[in-house]
């Protein structure tokens, strides 16, 4: 069992953070909120891939017509993200949100934080202290063009202490570089000096391509140093390879259960199969589906069998075909024509018994 730092376990709605409780992965909406329909429609696809938290903009007084309909539309909890304006952030508490993210950098002075942090102790809502290296308040920016992660904890738990003061229960942290290593360096940091959970990622990670690498290095790094109660995958990208991207993290280390395993060779001058082809179809079929099972995908008999025989199913090319394999053990022979569809009632039928 991987080490986790015990922290204090918080409630975001009905969702527990922190204290031991499961890693959560959140995402947050790309599409206008005051379109409450798009908005509505983008929360229940990423509930069917398996998301836990959903965040959305506040930005305006237009947003705040929408916000009610939408906290109403899911049974996710909803995060308020809130910027500049204090009152956004009340207003977003009254509408019934689970909780907010507020950043001390932009929201305007202490007194607003604590106007904020007084109506958030009231109403049990919790609230995400999120510090960003870009919008760091700038007493803490220094002369450096980049604030050492020393400075975005600084700015977090003073925020953090707000809060403590006005009686808000339910607090998470987050302080977010945009590269890897001062992120390690300021969540090492900020875990070192307090027991609050802390919502783990990597602050406008890019496309992804290059934000799945470095949110994979920065989370998966933290996780294993058994750092982070809840994470999100910051994508230039569809909200819902977000999720995936945080799953299949979460999954690799043993964190979280329900996610298929696809496994594949790289493929060599030896396959004797289409293995790319036939490993995206694989997942591509897979998707949405939530079991603990292990399927894999090998273009010879080098790869075969005896490497993935922990696998629950699987194929391996041989000269003129494919084997079908079932915890190691072949079962199958077939033509390389009928590999994608023998392979895939294998799963079907494996699935359909869980």
């Amino acid at each position: 069992m991987m080490y986790r730092k015990k922290t204090k376990r918080i409630m975001l709605g009905n969702l527990p953070v922190g204290g031991g409780a499961p890693i959560s992965v959140q995402s947050m909406t790309n599409t206008p909120t005051t379109n409450a329909r798009a908005t509505i429609r983008q929360i229940r696809r990423l509930e069917e891939v398996g998301c836990d938290v959903v965040r959305v903009a506040v930005p305006d007084s237009d947003a705040l017509s929408s916000l009610g309909k939408i906290v109403k539309s899911t049974s996710l909890p909803v995060v308020a993200d809130i910027h500049f304006d204090h009152k956004l952030a009340i207003a977003s508490i009254s509408a019934g949100v689970a909780g907010i993210r507020v950043n001390p950098g932009t929201l305007g002075g202490r007194k607003n934080l604590e106007r904020v942090a007084n109506e958030a102790a009231k109403a049990g809502v919790a609230v995400r202290v999120g510090v960003n290296s870009g919008s760091l308040e700038r007493r803490y920016r220094g002369k450096a063009s980049h604030p050492e992660a020393e400075a975005l904890v600084k700015s977090a738990l003073e925020g953090v202490r707000v809060l403590e003061d006005c009686g808000v229960e339910n607090i998470k942290i987050s302080v977010k570089a945009s590269d890897v290593s001062r992120t390690i360096e300021a969540y090492c940091l900020v875990s070192s000096q307090t027991d609050w959970p802390l919502h783990v990622g990597v602050t406008e990670a890019g496309t992804l391509f290059s934000g799945t690498i470095k949110s994979a290095v920065g989370i998966g790094a933290l996780l294993y140093m058994g750092i982070g109660d809840t994470i999100r995958v910051s994508l230039t990208a569809s909200p819902v390879e977000e999720v995936r991207v945080g799953k299949k993290i979460l999954s690799s280390l043993g964190l979280r259960g329900g996610v298929v395993d696809v496994v594949s060779c790289p493929t060599c001058a030896r396959a004797e199969i289409d293995v790319i082809r036939l490993a995206q179809l694989v997942e591509r079929r897979l998707e949405g589906v939530r079991a603990n099972i292990k399927v894999a995908v090998m273009g010879c008999s080098v790869n075969g069998p005896g490497e993935a025989k922990d696998a629950d199913v699987g194929v391996a090319g041989v000269r003129g075909g494919a084997v079908v394999f079932k915890k190691g053990k072949v079962v199958a022979r077939v033509s390389t024509a009928d590999v994608i569809e023998r392979l895939l009632e294998e799963i079907d039928s494996l699935v359909g018994r869980l």
